[in-house]
């Protein structure tokens, strides 16, 4: 996050989800409009979010995505206002996919009983750089991991041919959270038997996870190293840099590894909804909001019936 106002934005959001979830749950009249408004605040999130993507991170993916999520989430608001209750599973979605990610974003270690517990930050962020030490060095690079600026043990550090040094930090978005988030929100959202939600998420969360660590190997092997030092004085007024040794970075990070991340979980999806045809009531609602058009994908897609998956057993 960008922030203790976007931290505060995100908690309010997944709150009113969770109401409005609770609120349909009991079939309250109000929980019409207490999703409508989690919407609302959701476009106020995602606004708070463009700055800090588009000229912090100079992320062209992630600032143009978080400034298309905004008309994107009053745009559903309005529908889900409007009487498309199928939106009410997203909304769903939406809220489970914060109460995962925000404990990790969010909650500083603890002192319980006189026992410090590391944040739950700490942990995944330790787990992912060992993984990620694990694939440099197969690959056959030993580069030293020192201490970063969030006094974690999560930084290699490389030294080019001249004597430049290179930090490559691992931190919270470089653990596949993000993605793992959505996936797990999506699936416990939509009406399934328990056992094929599992199977779904037995395909996703290795996936992801799997696929997560070549990129951040990848990505600190191609900065560390300088292996794509091309084009640097475009690449470094694209991005609005001055620093040349970080065209390596921006180019496979910033444009590869963020454009394939966007096709590998459209490849997820597609071997989930296999699975969990369930699904396919929030991909097409999806598609509604951004084309204004209704889709039929289960055709579309070759995909199975319900029918020929198996019901499984909760």
């Amino acid at each position: 996050m960008a922030g203790p106002l976007t931290d505060a934005l995100a908690w309010a959001v997944v709150g009113l989800f969770l109401l409005g979830v609770l609120l349909r749950w009991r079939e309250s009249d109000y929980a019409r409009a207490a999703t409508v408004g989690a919407w609302g605040v959701f476009a106020v999130f995602w606004a708070a979010l463009v700055p800090h993507f588009a000229f912090v991170q100079k992320s062209f993916v992630e600032g143009f995505l978080s400034l298309a999520a905004v008309p994107a989430s009053l745009y559903v608001g309005y529908l889900l206002y409007d009487g498309r209750d199928s939106l009410f599973v997203l909304s769903r979605a939406v809220a489970v996919m914060g109460v995962v990610y925000l404990p990790f974003e969010t909650i500083p270690a603890l002192t319980l009983w006189g026992v410090s517990l590391p944040s739950p930050r700490y942990v995944l962020i330790s787990h992912t750089t060992g993984q990620t030490q694990w694939a440099m060095e197969l690959l056959g690079y030993s580069p030293t991991l020192v201490e970063g600026d969030q006094g974690y043990l999560n930084t290699f550090k490389f030294v080019t041919e001249g004597g430049h040094i290179i930090l490559f930090s691992i931190i919270l978005a470089c653990t596949g959270l993000g993605s793992i988030a959505i996936f797990v929100g999506l699936i416990a959202a939509v009406e399934a038997p328990l056992s094929r939600k599992v199977r779904a998420l037995a395909i996703a969360v290795p996936v992801i996870y799997v696929l997560n660590i070549a990129r951040t190997t990848f990505i600190g092997l191609m900065f560390g190293k300088q292996y794509m030092q091309w084009f640097v004085d475009e690449i470094l007024f694209l991005f609005g840099g001055t620093d040349p040794y970080k065209v390596s970075f921006y180019i496979s990070d910033r444009i590869i590894s963020q454009v394939l991340a966007v096709v590998a979980l459209v490849g997820v999806t597609y071997l989930v909804v296999r699975e969990l045809p369930e699904l396919l009531t929030i991909v097409e609602d999806v598609l509604y909001v951004v084309t204004r058009e209704e889709y039929d994908l289960r055709e579309a897609l070759d995909l199975p019936e319900q029918s020929d998956v198996g019901p499984g057993a909760d």
